[in-house]
């Protein structure tokens, strides 16, 4: 079992790699695309985004919609701001170099305009139900947006399953609650398994109550989880604010430059410094 899983490891990773060389050009170039036709809202309406989030009338559930717009917001924050923004920075940074986060920036520039993207058209193409529940997403604006078509059928319910999949066996909750299990196991000596039976049984009282539950728990949890985890950041910047202007100098330098094979930085390149940096800009 031990060898099946150790080549099954190795198989993901080359697999993993190959699809990453062909979609980072396809992230980049379909959210420039998208930030140019959309005129570069992401920065002329960002003072607006803000204003309409904190306003008081975000907190109402109004209009259509089973959600107010700031659990809307809060759910979607929700399913990113993970373990993926602590562990997956440092394993780009090791990996790819310090040049992995000047292309972390540029990703997460024009994945803005890819999201704010996806957000209208799971509106524009967003089905109401006879009894009044709203119902979208990807599988709804590909299925709709393609005229309902037999592939865009298919495609839909492709995106749906392998979504299903990703949820339940990968980062979706797997990641997290793994290192959830671990860090308690560490500290506190707490089996693993006791973890999961909590962790599952608080999660199910949350999905059983369905979208307006989720909103609910999301927009009283992340407001405090984004402002400790910005808080945490803002604290080791200030600690070691004499490193920093080195570190930009390092950035932008490993952006463009091939890092040399030592250390901390061994393998580093540009593919991976581009590599990794998409991978955790999205």
């Amino acid at each position: 079992m031990e060898l099946f899983l150790k080549n099954l490891a190795g198989w993901l990773d080359k697999t993993a790699s190959n699809v990453w060389t062909i979609m980072v050009p396809i992230l980049f170039g379909v959210g420039l695309l998208l930030t140019i036709r959309i005129g570069f809202i992401q920065f002329r309406k960002l003072g607006t985004a803000f204003r309409v989030m904190f306003s008081r009338s975000s907190r109402k559930a109004g209009g259509e919609g089973d959600v107010s717009p700031f659990a809307a917001v809060s759910t979607a924050l929700a399913a990113t701001v993970g373990n993926g923004n602590i562990a997956g920075v440092a394993t780009a940074l090791y990996w790819g170099g310090p040049g992995a986060i000047f292309w972390m920036w540029v990703c997460g520039f024009l994945g803005m305009g890819t999201k704010f993207s996806e957000a209208f058209l799971g509106v524009l193409y967003r089905e109401k139900h006879p009894d009044g529940t709203i119902a979208g997403g990807p599988m709804y604006y590909i299925k709709n947006g393609l005229n309902k078509t037999n592939f865009a059928v298919f495609l839909a319910g492709f995106f749906a399953v392998c979504g299903a999949f990703a949820s339940l066996f990968g980062t979706g909750n797997m990641m997290q609650s793994n290192q959830m299990s671990l860090a308690f196991k560490t500290q506190f000596g707490i089996s693993p398994v006791l973890t999961g039976a909590v962790i599952t049984f608080f999660v199910g009282l949350v999905v059983i109550g369905g979208i307006k539950r989720i909103g609910a728990v999301a927009e009283r949890l992340v407001p405090a989880m984004i402002v400790l985890y910005l808080g945490a950041g803002i604290i080791v910047l200030v600690d070691n604010i004499g490193a920093l202007p080195k570190a930009f100098i390092l950035i932008f330098e490993y952006a463009f430059t091939p890092a040399a094979a030592m250390g901390g930085f061994l393998g580093a390149s540009i593919k991976n410094a581009i590599q990794f940096g998409a991978r955790r800009g999205i």
